[in-house]
């Protein structure tokens, strides 16, 4: 079934799909970085009834006080295995994530987004999104979730619905079960079309709990977020609209959600 691969898959329609039994495979890869998004993705898979394989990476990024976020989520939301992969993205270079370079600070909202920040990895999700799939196959699943946003974002173009649809269209002609019809390759953004505090809103009546997670591309040595980066901004704009106390531990804490937004 669903053959018209552009054709995007809502949370009901996963979740009408397997209670019909129609969709025999138990499992889904969700890549997960230790943000809001990806935290919320593990707790909309498993909702959905999904046994979750999580999937993250250590790209030699700037933060990598993420991937102890990562371990803290997998463990919180007792995912059925999480596999992290080394994988050194700082050697291309191209990034403020993998370099020396200097993270942005302090943009204004309203200019958030209208162009791609040097903090965006060059192919990163294209990179993150191939090595799931083979992650899918290996563990005889379709079904891929990520977190990608086209909201509150800060411009990358593989966040992008077009980019996924493509990278969907592609995934079917490219592995072994795929091209011999055992399965068809569905990449799951529920949180696309939603913005930050939609997605709190979501994650907390799933259970997510927000404390775990970690979204500052530049956190200090004892991984307190800066609260100026874009994704501090981000963060700190969704809890204060849903409305909810940001958990989050900021350098100075005057920067909590409650500060100037």
């Amino acid at each position: 079934m669903y053959k018209d691969f552009s054709d995007r898959l809502s949370i009901d329609d996963i979740k009408i799909t397997k209670s019909l039994g129609m969709d025999n495979q138990g499992k889904a890869v969700v890549l997960l970085s230790g943000g809001i998004d990806s935290a919320t993705c593990v707790a909309i898979a498993k909702d959905c009834g999904f046994d979750v394989v999580a999937l993250t990476f250590y790209y030699h990024q700037r933060h990598h006080v993420e991937l102890e976020a990562a371990r803290r989520i997998a463990a919180f939301m007792t995912v059925e295995r999480h596999v992290v992969l080394d994988l050194p993205l700082g050697t291309i270079g191209g990034s403020a994530l993998t370099s020396s370079r200097d993270v942005p600070k302090d943009t204004p909202l309203e200019q958030i987004g209208l162009c791609i920040p040097v903090t965006y990895v060059p192919a990163r999700n294209t990179i993150f999104l191939s090595l799931a799939l083979a992650l899918a196959e290996v563990f005889e699943t379709g079904h891929i979730f990520i977190g990608v946003n086209a909201m509150d974002y800060s411009g990358y173009p593989d966040c992008r619905p077009e980019y996924i649809s493509a990278f969907e269209n592609m995934a079917n002609l490219a592995i072994q079960k795929a091209v011999e019809g055992q399965f068809t390759v569905k990449i799951h953004t529920p949180l696309s079309e939603l913005n930050k505090a939609q997605i709190i809103r979501k994650g907390l009546e799933l259970g997510v709990d927000y404390s775990l997670t970690h979204s500052c591309y530049d956190p200090d040595p004892i991984g307190s977020a800066c609260g100026h980066c874009e994704s501090c901004i981000l963060r700190k704009r969704g809890f204060a609209e849903a409305k909810v106390n940001d958990p989050t531990r900021y350098t100075h804490q005057s920067l909590s959600c409650e500060g100037k937004q």
